[in-house]
């Protein structure tokens, strides 16, 4: 049992209870060589050998009695175990990955991320090592076993006469073999880190190829290594990385004295020896790292150029959030627990934030609205068909989702392509009505949901993020009166500022409705005032247009809907079902469960936190785009049809709308916050951001988007 190879297949293996009921194998003496499979190695034709046959007959009792002993031996695939209590399992340790710890030297906040949170972002230097590492990845992670000690001879054995080597033999056996594995995975439960090699380098004697008298690791990195004032060094990063390797080999038998990286930039390699200080410092950062999964997020980086290249710098925040941790009551605590800092201003402030996120996104939404439409895949390219013609072919890489308005048909297999690159599909009914979403599982993380529960049954908690929502609505509806309207009424502008102030000192959620309610009815009894169809010169009249003959015009009195009744309302409801569609994606994609909201309350298929996260946006985005249509005459009487009492827009008018909506979701804004220019779609995303750190405690209180 001991002999036996443990990386050698299940599936080459049976039982203990039919081992016993078949013959042995035949077991040669020490003149053949076994392979690796089970073959004999080809014996050099000569005199004959005498070969020892054992057979070895027991009994089937004993074999399964053998067979209920435990043994260390004996792979889990071979013998049927009984699933893990509940309890054994969350008290099993996790092996933490080198990878990650080389992320944890490198900055705490990322390893928190991605090992904790499993967030994990793409950019051009993650898939740049990738590429880099096709070929180390493409090894079968076969290594040589390591070479066992030599036993000591006593002084009953007796010694063994060795014969003087000639030169011939000394030339050839002066240097060993180096046999080159490639992807070797090893894990130590000692340490409870877990590694990927990218190629070990073995030292074998050309007497024996199957046994590694030294290994060396060698890891591939894009990057230089580190200009040292004598020679080059390696980053931390690195040495920790390399340095878990060794130990890893050493706790599975090998002798590993030193390890190498190589860096594609400037094609050197770098060697790090294996010394007792470096393992006392990768010791330490284990034990740290395992302190830091059990508690809470650590803080970010001050300022460090390390979150410049970072591909979780639009999750992380790192300025955003320190910015909006300086609340007066952080200032306060701070001020108690250092009260030498508490007059230093400019620790207080801290530097402005860097815009470390794209400004937009560089994708873009695909909208069908044609009835009859079906859209199918082909090496990752949408296809979308009328009948057998193709009507268009789009790439997956370009789309940020896929939103299908009525009787469209999509096949399982675009479905499956669209989840596995992370692009949800949305469905809304003909008439707009957002009723479904289809995504992957690209967020698996459970804690930001975890607090999102929790608090969504803390009633203060509810209370203090609902009259932002409110106050953020109510600011901007007044913010929008005072840019468009004709005439902006002055009572109605002073109602609404008393109305945003009101709403932040009320008492209970139904104070909050009401106070939303009336304001809400004051500013759409301004809104004609907003829509301005005619010119106010005369002679600029359209051509052709007489009022009386036109079936609708745009003359708004109230606000109605389910159905709309009218081309305003029509497009203000599909204007507020697509703002729904992306705070619910918006919410998905930053973690939350969009159907548990803080100030709507839950009901079956309505996504409460995204509609949360809508309020302020409203006059932001949905209701601008409708004005923007009417007014700049994208959009005319023409393009409407009435079905019943329900009024819609027709598919060339619904087309120019989206075209104008996601005009509006694009443009660039400086963020009121911030002080960087980034599109509604990003502030969008940033809000929803800001409203889990809020959750997590990271920032003491969420500010809606506020426009000047």
């Amino acid at each position: 049992m001991n002999d036996q190879d443990p990386s050698a297949s299940s599936e080459n293996r049976l039982s203990e209870t039919e081992s016993s009921l078949t013959p042995r194998r035949l077991s040669t003496d020490a003149g053949g060589a076994r392979l690796g499979d089970g073959r004999e190695a080809p014996q050099k034709s000569g005199e004959p050998k005498q070969v020892k046959i054992v057979l070895r007959i027991e009994a089937v009792e004993s074999q399964l009695a053998s067979v209920a002993q435990p043994a260390v031996e004996t792979p889990a695939s071979v013998l049927p175990q009984p699933p893990p209590s509940p309890s054994r399992h969350e008290n099993e340790p996790q092996q933490i990955p080198a990878r990650m710890l080389n992320e944890f030297v490198y900055c705490q906040r990322l390893f928190y991320y991605e090992f904790v949170e499993g967030v994990f972002v793409e950019s051009v230097d993650t898939l740049r090592g990738g590429a880099i590492h096709q070929r180390v990845d493409s090894g079968n992670g076969a290594l040589p076993a390591a070479k066992k000690k030599a036993k000591k001879t006593t002084q009953d054995e007796p010694a063994t006469t060795v014969e003087a080597p000639t030169k011939e033999s000394e030339a050839q056996n002066a240097e060993p073999e180096t046999i080159h594995s490639r992807s070797v995975q090893m894990g130590s439960e000692q340490l409870g880190v877990v590694a990927k090699m990218d190629l070990v380098e073995s030292k074998t004697e050309k007497e024996d190829l199957f046994t590694a008298s030294e290994v060396c690791p060698v890891d591939y990195k894009a990057g230089a290594p580190k200009e040292g004032e004598e020679a080059n060094e390696l980053w931390d990063t690195d040495k920790m990385q390399l340095g878990l390797q060794a130990l890893i080999l050493r706790d599975n038998g090998y002798t590993c004295n030193e390890g190498v990286i190589y860096y594609r930039a400037t094609k050197q390699r770098v060697r790090l020896p294996i010394t007792p200080e470096l393992e006392i410092w990768i010791l330490q950062n284990i034990a740290e790292a395992k302190r830091v999964i059990t508690g809470p997020i650590p803080a970010p980086l001050v300022n460090s150029p390390k979150c410049v290249r970072c591909s979780l710098a639009p999750v992380c925040l790192p300025d955003e959030t320190r910015m909006l941790a300086q609340t007066p009551l952080a200032v306060e605590a701070a001020a108690q627990e250092n009260p030498s800092a508490s007059g230093d201003k400019s620790a207080v402030a801290g530097e402005p934030p860097r815009r470390l996120i794209a400004a937009r996104d560089d994708t873009r939404p695909l909208y069908l609205n044609t009835q009859g439409y079906r859209v199918g895949c082909k090496d990752e390219v949408l296809t979308v068909k009328e009948k057998d013609r193709v009507i268009e072919e789009v790439r997956m890489r370009d789309l940020s989702h896929v939103a299908l308005f009525g009787n469209i048909q999509i096949s399982t297999q675009a479905i499956q392509s669209l989840c596995d690159q992370e692009i949800p599909i949305t469905y809304f009914s003909m008439g707009g009505w957002f009723y479904g979403i289809t995504r992957g599982h690209s967020l698996k993380n459970v804690f930001l949901r975890m607090e999102q529960f929790r608090l969504a049954r803390d009633e203060a908690t509810c209370l203090s993020l609902a009259r932002q929502f409110v106050h953020g609505k109510i600011r901007n509806h007044r913010t929008l009166l005072m840019r468009n309207h004709l005439e902006p009424p002055e009572p109605i502008i002073m109602k609404l500022k008393r109305a945003s102030e009101d709403a932040l000192a009320a008492a209970s959620i139904e104070e909050l409705l009401g106070i939303e309610g009336a304001a809400a009815s004051q500013y759409f009894q301004q809104f004609s005032g907003m829509v301005k169809v005619e010119d106010d010169l005369p002679g600029l009249e359209m051509p052709g247009k007489d009022p009386k003959q036109l079936a609708f015009n745009f003359n708004f009195t109230n606000r109605n809907r389910r159905p709309p009744t009218d081309p305003v309302n029509a497009m203000l409801s599909l204007a507020y079902s697509m703002l729904s569609k992306d705070c619910t994606l918006a919410a998905l994609a930053v973690g939350f469960d969009p159907y548990i909201g803080f100030y709507h309350q839950p009901r079956f298929g309505r996504p409460a936190l995204g509609l949360d996260l809508m309020e302020e946006m409203r006059p932001l985005v949905a209701e601008s785009t409708v004005l923007s249509c009417i007014n700049n005459r994208v959009v005319t009487e023409k393009d409407f049809v009435r079905a019943g009492q329900a009024v819609n827009l027709t598919a060339p008018g619904r087309k120019r709308f989206f075209q104008m909506y996601e005009q509006r979701m694009s443009s660039l804004i400086t963020h009121p916050l911030f002080d960087y220019k980034v599109s509604y779609r990003r502030a969008l995303e940033l809000q929803a951001r800001l409203l889990a750190k809020t959750l997590t405690g990271e920032i003491a209180e969420y500010i809606p988007l506020l426009t000047r």
